[in-house]
């Protein structure tokens, strides 16, 4: 499985590009989104890759960042979402976008994208929307490529653990707050908090109705 390539920009299409890596030209699809982010040929580039198998094709496609590939992938679960819609709808609303419209079950943003129905968009919503906190509450920071070839894409947060912001968010839940809410609010405190006792205080002042 190929996971990352991090190499330079050979060449950029309408909907995908090539980067060589040691000398081997490797092709990765990309989001209309995604494709705006990356450099300009002939310059360093990292993205990380999900590889669609089937009898017939190899295909990769790009992401700038983790929770952007871990969305494809959940889009992907759902029946009547292959790999062009899931990245059309990642190109029309971006991983927040995304994030946001499932947790607050907004079927009509996940519409918006080319090709999905209302129909595939509910479905997308309903399936899906238990998984959207764990994936909102994934921390990171894009950095981007540019001239370093050994330009990380995305770099762990520091602060509380794993383990110890889905403790807070299930606490959060227990309390009443809507999964989103709680997962957002956790996801934006968890670098300056050391234990789930931290989060869940820090993520209340912030969960708190504002005068």
């Amino acid at each position: 499985m190929i996971g990352k390539l991090t190499g330079r920009l050979e060449h950029r299409a309408a909907d995908h590009v090539m980067i060589d890596v040691g000398g081997i030209g490797y092709l990765v699809y990309c989001s209309d989104r995604t494709m705006a982010a990356l450099p300009p040929v002939g310059e360093a580039v990292a993205l990380y890759t999900d590889l669609l198998v089937r009898e017939d094709l190899l295909q990769l496609f790009g992401f700038t960042t983790m929770i952007e590939k871990e969305w494809h992938r959940l889009l992907m679960s759902v029946q009547g979402i292959g790999a062009k819609a899931a990245m059309a709808i990642m190109g029309t609303l971006g991983a927040d976008g995304v994030s946001r419209a499932i947790s607050l079950g907004d079927w009509n943003a996940i519409k918006a994208a080319k090709g999905v129905g209302p129909k595939t968009a509910q479905k997308v919503v309903i399936e899906l929307k238990d998984k959207a906190p764990g994936i909102m509450a994934m921390g990171g920071t894009v950095a981007q490529a540019t001239g370093d070839v050994e330009a990380q894409v995305i770099e762990p947060v520091a602060g509380a653990s794993g383990a110890a912001q889905a403790e807070a968010l299930s606490a959060l839940v227990n309390l009443g707050y809507a999964h989103g809410d709680a997962a957002s609010a956790v996801a934006q405190v968890s670098g300056d908090a050391e234990d789930t006792t931290d989060l869940i205080r820090a993520a209340l002042k912030l969960l708190a109705p504002k005068d």
